[in-house]
């Protein structure tokens, strides 16, 4: 076996925001003095500084205080300097000085990686003192229901409305055409109630539950009133039921929330059309009163709504007694929200008052229950409204930064699917255009962003992961990146089963309860496993990543705390790569299968196939 380290990333300078490289920074405060460290390999072929320094910026003034080397360990020389966090977002990076260092006598050291060029400021790592996400949100795992197609209870509810195109369980689900919305096929919260134990059993911590109020379509993201529960779901008595045995069986609970739109039949939109003069009239974009609006993405059923309306404000997001603050407390509970359509919310033509929304989302919530949890759905690049914006949103839904690239990377070849809202199939790129989003985007936000962001692989607004990776064994592959990369994973409901779907409509297919061949087979085995995996090594949840390899079809990283490291390699066909034994001494395998081989000052490893291995360093 030969191994190639044509792609060896471990030779370069590494520094992350965990407390391996920056003890203290995840609850840093105004005025506080921060040790941060940059690790330097010691390898022959790795350039080495004659001097150090850390670059911050003050007040926007860039500072530059000399690091010096606190230790040397076997693979690395470790430097130290101190950071003073003297702003809300306190940005650094790295200088590297001397002969060593690259043409022209230095080299930056940022959070996208280690450069020859000079860089702007919008790759520094980045220290924040705003709050961050809680605990039980940052060390969980999302369990995503839809939940007209995950269980129905028996329970009597209403006759379908005139709506509704009501469906048998095992029908199947029309991927478009006019009866695709309104497909009704009776799942309700009882329902999602008594399955409780498949979700618990899976090693998810959190459910979310796209929107419960009533509407005129199965997906209930054009609400008629955000006041109670929709009887076909089993009404607030329903909610208050379900919340109340997750609860009890150690499951937070979070909801959805359209702050960005009501339905055309919400009660505010009836009232503000029926009066130009009605206060609910300013709650919406009207351009011509009563039938020309703002809706959104130009589809009439969906009015956007206009957040310059104190009114508004009042009633939908700003304290205890507005829908925000109401679902929080009370019989429902709620632990937290997910904000619908998040990056556009507050935005219409020249206003954008997003971040202030989030911001006031955020208070309400910290008001009410402290400990919750406010997720925005972001399908773009989220960096400024999660750093401008800082202290609004605590997570994005990580399409652009880890969807994307991940299907980049393990789409099947000639993939026909859509690219998430990009006009072209999806691709499939090379692993260093890959890993070099990834680096990007990361890059982007504060270190701590990325742990507490929400990472999936497809929800019930995008083909399932099953349809677009081709293979079971490309979505266990998938599966590995998506527990062991920085960052909260969530599941969509079926996708821990394999099931298929071409598109969003598509894969809101009914849990197949039935089909017992698939509850306890090897992919819904390995998806427990490996959610298991990372419940069990803080390294996983909490610790820095170190990018060691990249190859034609592999990708290895190393996530490390103080006191454990572990490395990761996953692989989209067979690959082989080698890694410097004084990094990772002696492994052992956590998970999955691979050939190890020691030989001198390497380490082998080769995966035969499209999957990976989790090896305990030490």
């Amino acid at each position: 076996m030969t191994a190639s380290t044509s792609g060896a990333l471990w030779d370069q300078p590494h520094h992350d925001g965990s407390d391996l490289h920056a003890p203290g920074a995840a609850g840093a405060r105004l005025g506080d003095s921060l040790e941060v460290f940059l690790r330097v390999p010691r390898r022959p072929r790795a350039a080495v500084p004659t001097s150090v320094h850390l670059r911050q910026l003050t007040d926007g003034e860039p500072r530059f205080t000399q690091a010096s080397v606190h230790h040397v360990d076997a693979h690395d020389t470790w430097y130290v300097a101190t950071l003073r966090v003297h702003n809300r977002l306190t940005r650094y990076r790295w200088l590297l000085a001397g002969e060593g260092a690259g043409h022209g006598g230095y080299r930056w050291a940022n959070a996208a990686g280690v450069f020859s060029h000079d860089v702007t400021d919008a790759a520094d790592h980045i220290v924040t003192t705003y709050p961050a996400a809680p605990d039980w949100a940052v060390d969980g795992a999302v369990y995503q229901v839809f939940p007209d197609r995950f269980a129905r209870s028996g329970r009597p509810r209403p006759t379908a409305p005139s709506w509704a195109v009501p469906m048998g369980w095992d029908e199947p689900v029309e991927p478009s055409g006019p009866r695709s919305p309104f497909q009704l096929y009776g799942g309700d919260l009882d329902g999602v109630r008594e399955h409780l134990d498949h979700i618990v059993e899976l090693g998810a911590t959190v459910l979310y539950l796209t929107p419960f109020f009533p509407a005129t379509s199965t997906h209930r993201y054009d609400a008629s009133t955000f006041d109670v529960v929709d009887p076909l779901l089993g009404g607030d008595a329903a909610l208050a039921r379900l919340v109340a045995a997750a609860h009890d069986a150690g499951l937070r609970v979070i909801g959805d929330l359209t702050t960005n739109h009501t339905g055309h039949r919400h009660e505010w939109f009836r009232a503000a059309q029926a009066d130009a003069g009605a206060v609910e009239a300013g709650f919406y974009h009207f351009d011509r009163h009563p039938d020309r609006y703002g809706s959104w993405l130009g589809v009439p059923s969906l009015p956007t709504l206009n957040h310059a309306s104190a009114q508004l404000r009042r009633r939908l997001l700003d304290g205890p007694d507005s829908v925000v603050g109401r679902w929080l407390s009370g019989e429902a509970g709620l632990d937290g929200w997910r904000i619908d359509v998040a990056h556009m919310t507050g935005r219409h033509g020249g206003d954008d008052l997003n971040h202030e929304v989030a911001r006031t989302v955020r208070a309400t919530m910290t008001a009410v229950r402290p400990d919750g949890f406010l997720l925005a759905e972001h399908f773009h690049d989220s960096s400024v409204d999660v750093t401008v914006g800082a202290g609004g949103w605590h997570s994005v839904m990580n399409y652009a930064a880890f969807t994307r690239p991940v299907w980049e990377w393990l789409a099947a070849p000639d993939s026909a699917y859509g690219f998430l809202g990009v006009p072209v199939p999806v691709p499939r790129k090379p692993t260093a255009d890959v890993v070099a989003a990834m680096r990007q985007f990361a890059a982007a936000v504060p270190w701590h962003q990325s742990l507490q962001n929400v990472n999936l692989l497809g929800s019930h607004d995008t083909p399932r992961p099953r349809s677009v990776f081709g293979s079971a064994e490309a979505l266990l592959a998938a599966a590995l990146v998506l527990v062991t990369y920085p960052g909260i994973p969530m599941v969509f409901a079926g996708d821990e089963l394999g099931l298929t779907g071409d598109d969003g409509e598509h894969s809101r297919t009914p849990m197949p309860w039935d089909d017992r061949e698939r509850f306890g087979g090897h992919i819904h085995r390995s998806y427990r496993e490996l959610l298991a995996l990372r419940r069990s090594q803080p390294a996983l949840r909490r610790g820095g990543l170190r990018w060691l390899s990249t190859g034609p079809d592999h990708m290895a990283w190393l996530r490390e705390t103080t006191d454990e490291r572990l490395a990761v390699v996953v692989a989209r066909a067979a690959a082989s790569l080698s890694l410097p034994a004084t990094l990772v001494g002696r492994t052992s395998t956590l998970w999955g299968e691979a050939d190890i081989t020691t030989t001198g000052d390497h380490v082998d490893v080769h995966v035969s196939g499209a999957g990976g291995v989790v090896l305990r360093c030490g």
